[in-house]
C-alpha cells in the first residue's frame, strides 16, 4: 500500500517571516478554515528544538482537521513529528532514501522548477506528486527559474500524478494554471502575507469547487 491520495486544492506553505511569533498554529487554522487542503511547514534557520516543536503541534493540528501535513527538506523532521510527508528539492535526499526512511504511507513531493525531464524521473523514482514554478513573479522567491503554464500541459500527458503550480500565484491569475492542468495552487504570501487569512485562502476556493476542494487525485499504482 503506497502513500494517501492527495487533495487537490490549495497547498499553503508557512512562512515564519510573515507569521509573527506564537501565531503560526492559529494562523495555518484560519488557512485551513479558508479552504486549504494541504498545509506544508517551511522554517530551515530556526533550532532544531523549536521547529520540532511547531511542526508538531501542526501535525496535531493537521491531523485532527483530516489536512496533510508535509516537512519541507528535512526527513528527520517529518519522522520526529509524525507529519505526513515530506517535499525535496534537487539538493536534497533521494526518493528512495526518503521513502526507506519515511516508509511506504509517506508522501513524498519533488520540486522539478521548469523541468519536465526531472518530473518524469520522480514519477519513476516513486514520487506522489511534483511541482513546477515559479510561474509568476513572487515575494518569497524572486530569484526562482520561470516555468510556463504549457509545461502543465506537457506533464499532464505525460505523468500521472497530482501537479502542483508555485510562484505568484492568486486568485485573478490560477485559473491559468488550473486549465493547464495543476492539480494544487501553492501559496505562501498570498495567503500568510493577507491582512485576513482565512478570506485570502477562501478567495482561491471557486478555483476548486465546493468548499475549497475537488475530487482527490492520486496516480495510477
Amino acid at each position: 500500500m503506497g502513500a494517501p491520495p492527495l487533495p487537490a486544492g490549495l497547498y499553503v506553505i508557512t512562512s515564519n517571516s510573515l507569521i509573527a511569533e506564537g501565531e503560526l498554529v492559529e494562523c495555518v487554522a484560519q488557512a485551513i478554515d479558508g479552504g486549504a487542503a494541504v498545509i506544508q511547514y517551511r522554517e530551515k534557520h530556526r533550532p532544531w528544538e523549536d521547529r520540532c516543536r511547531e511542526a508538531a503541534t501542526l501535525a496535531t493540528l493537521c491531523q485532527h482537521r483530516g489536512i496533510p501535513l508535509i516537512i519541507n527538506d528535512d526527513i528527520e523532521l517529518a519522522r520526529a513529528t509524525g507529519a505526513d510527508g515530506v517535499h525535496l528539492g534537487r539538493e536534497d535526499i533521494a526518493i528512495s532514501q526518503a521513502r526507506k526512511q519515511l516508509g511506504p504511507q509517506a508522501i513524498i513531493g519533488i520540486s522539478c522548477y521548469n523541468r519536465l525531464d526531472r518530473a518524469l524521473q520522480a514519477s519513476q523514482e516513486g514520487a506522489d506528486y511534483v511541482a513546477f514554478g515559479r510561474f509568476y513573479p513572487s515575494v518569497s522567491k524572486p530569484d526562482a527559474v520561470r516555468a510556463r503554464p504549457a509545461l502543465l500541459e506537457q506533464a499532464r500527458a505525460m505523468i500521472d500524478l497530482p501537479l502542483v503550480a508555485i510562484g505568484g500565484i492568486t486568485p485573478e491569475n490560477a485559473g491559468e494554471l488550473r486549465k493547464a492542468g495543476a492539480d494544487l495552487l501553492a501559496v505562501i504570501h498570498g495567503v500568510f502575507g493577507q491582512a485576513d487569512i482565512r478570506a485570502a485562502a477562501a478567495a482561491y476556493a471557486p478555483l476548486f469547487g465546493v468548499g475549497g476542494k475537488s475530487t482527490k487525485v492520486k496516480r495510477e499504482e
